[in-house]
């Protein structure tokens, strides 16, 4: 078998499963890209098989500490295993993501399930290669009545992968409506966001929402209003959602209708909204701050801290006396500390005080590994104003 043999002091001799590509020491075997590897220390010594991809700044991402093939019997046991995680927590029915990533020990695979329908991303060359192994083991394990595989993820792109249209098995209708926390969603799984839902915050609705009762509340970048309707459900005095993206303002409206929800959707860039808002004087009692993220490269960092920072300070302006702000950041390469601390300067600068109430996370059915920090990517924060200095 082809392989890697990896430099002095890679993180994979410290239990990471990524080698990039200045990790390398030596390539044996010409490895051709998609193939499985074996990975070897300088004194080869064997840490595990791999999938190669030379063209990646991923070189290669172990999946087993053992020698394996990405075989039928290898894809069918990793999802019988995922879905033995899930399935005391959430059942057959409720929407879930079943398979994360490396979290999964499948890397570059993400399965979100709808009811009967699956809806796949493939976001690594080797998976790519052994689609229909891959379509399989989910027959055989999952017995869906739909799968979709989406081929628009950006992802895929750093992987030399190109886009395609979604790409469908068996029964998939063009719209799934599905109940979350009491509220009913309509999921456009060919052609919404990411594979037609984020998952990853239906926890946190119920976690938000249980501050809304007979308050005003505030969703900025709203998306499909699973804030702003959770909310509604639980008691709120006046929600309003603010959207810029055309597409998801118009699946907010058809949601706010489908619920009969008493919400006012406005489609705006929510910076300007803010400003308008602060200039109008204008006061809630729960702001939820949940945008798309600010960056997705290390070297944009302080970018993504600016436009944090401008946000928190024109919600802090239009918080009320004792209100909550429920904030998200779901940039990896921003840190939990540095999300609270650039919270914590926003709110100095609106000469605002606050205390912290509750921090949140993605939910658990995108475990996070210990080993692989890149697992966890969403950072929750509640804090909650006292009074102006």
């Amino acid at each position: 078998m082809a392989g890697i043999v990896v430099r002095p002091r890679s993180r994979i001799l410290h239990g990471h499963d990524w080698i990039y590509g200045t990790e390398v020491g030596k390539i044996f075997g010409d490895p051709q890209d998609g193939d499985v590897i074996s990975l070897k220390d300088g004194r080869d010594r064997f840490l595990g098989s791999a999938i190669y991809n030379g063209t990646s700044a991923i070189v290669a991402r172990r999946f087993s500490h053992r020698r394996q093939a990405l075989d039928l019997d290898f894809f069918t046991r990793r999802l019988q295993h995922a879905e033995a995680l899930r399935q005391p927590l959430f059942g057959s029915d409720r929407p879930c993501r079943l398979v994360w990533s490396e979290s999964d020990g499948l890397p570059g695979l993400v399965i979100d399930r709808f009811g009967g329908v699956l809806v796949c991303q493939i976001q690594t060359r080797a998976l790519e290669l052994r689609k229909a192994i891959l379509v399989e083991a989910l027959q055989n394990v999952f017995n869906f009545r739909g799968l979709v595989f989406r081929g628009d993820s950006s992802a895929r792109v750093k992987e030399g992968l190109s886009s395609h249209p979604p790409e469908v098995h068996g029964e998939v209708p063009m719209e799934i409506v599905m109940e979350l926390e009491g509220v009913q969603f309509g999921i456009d799984v060919l052609s919404g966001q990411k594979t037609g839902f984020y998952l990853d915050q239906v926890d946190n609705y119920r976690s938000v929402a249980a501050y809304a009762q007979g308050v005003r509340v505030l969703d900025c970048f709203s998306n499909q209003g699973g804030f702003a309707l959770t909310c509604a459900k639980r008691g709120a005095r006046e929600v309003t959602a603010v959207e810029s993206g055309a597409a998801s303002l118009e699946r907010l409206q058809e949601n706010v209708r489908r619920n009969e929800a008493d919400i006012r959707c406005v489609g705006a860039d929510v910076f300007d909204f803010l400003k308008g808002e602060e200039r109008r004087k204008s006061e809630y009692d729960l702001i939820i701050l949940d945008p798309p993220s600010f960056t997705k490269a290390r070297s944009r960092v302080q970018d993504a801290l600016r436009g944090y920072h401008e946000l928190h300070l024109r919600a802090a302006k239009i918080l009320s006396k004792r209100g909550i702000v429920a904030s998200f950041s779901c940039s990896h390469h921003v840190s939990g500390e540095v999300f609270l601390e650039s919270i914590r300067e926003a709110f100095c600068e609106a000469r605002r005080s606050a205390r912290l109430k509750e921090r949140l996370g993605q939910s658990p059915d995108h475990p996070v590994m210990l080993h692989l920090p890149e697992t966890e990517y969403l950072k929750g924060i509640l804090i909650e104003g006292i009074a102006s200095f």
